[in-house]
Parts: structure tokens; sequence; C-alpha cells
């Protein structure tokens, strides 16, 4: 009777539960690939855009990309390339030292589909010397890392790695993605980390950005 009782109690207390918690899954649902993190909106972004110091470019002088420390590891044996590999693929399964070993993954710059990730290069938007010639020069070495392998703003994407290495360090008036469709993600997501890292511009690059987001919807 008391065993009984108890059943009854717990029963109870279980129905009591899920309704406050509502239905449990039993299955997990599949989950959407997550791309680059969603730059502010063209507005945004023109506003942002408006409130940058317009300068010529800093000297090169002293500039090395050991200054910026990348692709540090994000724990789990993952670093920060893996980390935008499985982000912005699709299907990416990993070995267990989290390298990517198969998936498929769509460049942005020029539309490419890859299928493996030799063929993939992970760009930082705003290119680590483009970064060091508006600012970053007089930066510590911890603000470079973070600058360097940023996961939480629109500054890492991957792409094909012929469409990264025909970018290099340029800006967006000496180099645009020949995708025009991506040119108002691009310009609003150049001009936000910009932005975040109170980095200038020239002349030449705000007016191009301005061209850029006025092919905005």
């Amino acid at each position: 009777m008391i065993r009984t009782r108890a059943r009854r109690l717990a029963a109870v207390a279980a129905l009591a539960l899920a309704a406050v918690l509502g239905p449990v899954a039993t299955t997990p649902a599949a989950a959407a690939p997550v791309e680059m993190p969603e730059p502010p909106s063209a507005d945004a972004a023109r506003t942002e855009l408006a409130d940058l110091t317009v300068e010529a470019p800093h000297s090169m002088d002293g500039y090395s990309r050991a200054k910026f420390p990348h692709w540090i590891q994000q724990g789990n044996k993952c670093d920060t390339r893996e980390i935008v590999l499985k982000r912005d693929g699709q299907d990416v399964t990993q070995d267990d030292q989290c390298r990517a070993v198969s998936g498929t993954w769509l460049s942005h710059y020029d539309e490419k589909s890859l299928t493996a990730a030799s063929q993939v290069d992970i760009d930082h938007m705003v290119p680590l010397a483009n970064a060091w010639r508006s600012g970053a020069d007089s930066w510590t070495t911890a603000r470079r890392t973070e600058f360097a392998n940023d996961l939480q703003h629109s500054q890492l994407i991957a792409v094909s790695a012929s469409s990264n290495r025909s970018k290099g360090d340029q800006s967006p008036d000496q180099w645009s993605p020949p995708n025009r469709d991506y040119w108002c993600t691009y310009a609003r997501a150049w001009t936000d980390v910009k932005h975040l890292y109170q980095l200038s511009v020239t002349q030449p690059e705000a007016d191009q950005l301005v061209t850029m987001l006025d092919t905005c919807a």
C-alpha cells in the first residue's frame, strides 16, 4: 500500500513537472547549418561607417602575421579554423583531432561549391595587414589575438582558397567579391568589424562601402 501510494505521488509529480517544462523531445532535431554571425542592417552599417575615422593608411613597418596569433585552441582539440569549417559547412564530419574529414562548403565570394577542407580558406573579413594599417599597429598582442580569432562577430568566414588569395589584404575599393549578390553582406560585415575594433578607413574604401551598401534591398 505504501509503495503504491508512493508510485502515485511520483506519477503526479512527473505530470506536474511535464506541464511546466512542456514535452521532452525523444530525438534531437536536425541542426541547420549556422554561418558567419549576421552583421547589422544596412542602415546600422551606414551609421557605423559615418562614425569611422577617415585617414591615410598607417605604415606597414613592423608588421608580421605572427603578431596576430590565430587559429588558437578553442577547446576539445579544436582550433579556430576547425570551428569555422564546422560552422560554415554542411554535413561536416570531424576526426578525433577535430579535423574536418568530409563535408561541403559554399563560398559566398565566388559561389563555388567545395567538397574538401583543403579547398577552403578561413578569411579574415578585415585582413590582418589591413587592420595593422588602420590602427592595430598600436594594439597589444592580446587584442590582436582576439581580433584574429573572433567567432562572435562577422570577422571569419569559410571561402574558396582561390578567392581568399585573390583578395589578399586588400580593402573593398581594391577588391570586392566577384559575386555581387554578396556585396551587401560583405559591406555590412566589413564596416561592423572596423567599427567594433575602432579601425580607420581610407576615403576610397569608405566610398566603395557606400556603393556596396547601396546594393542592399
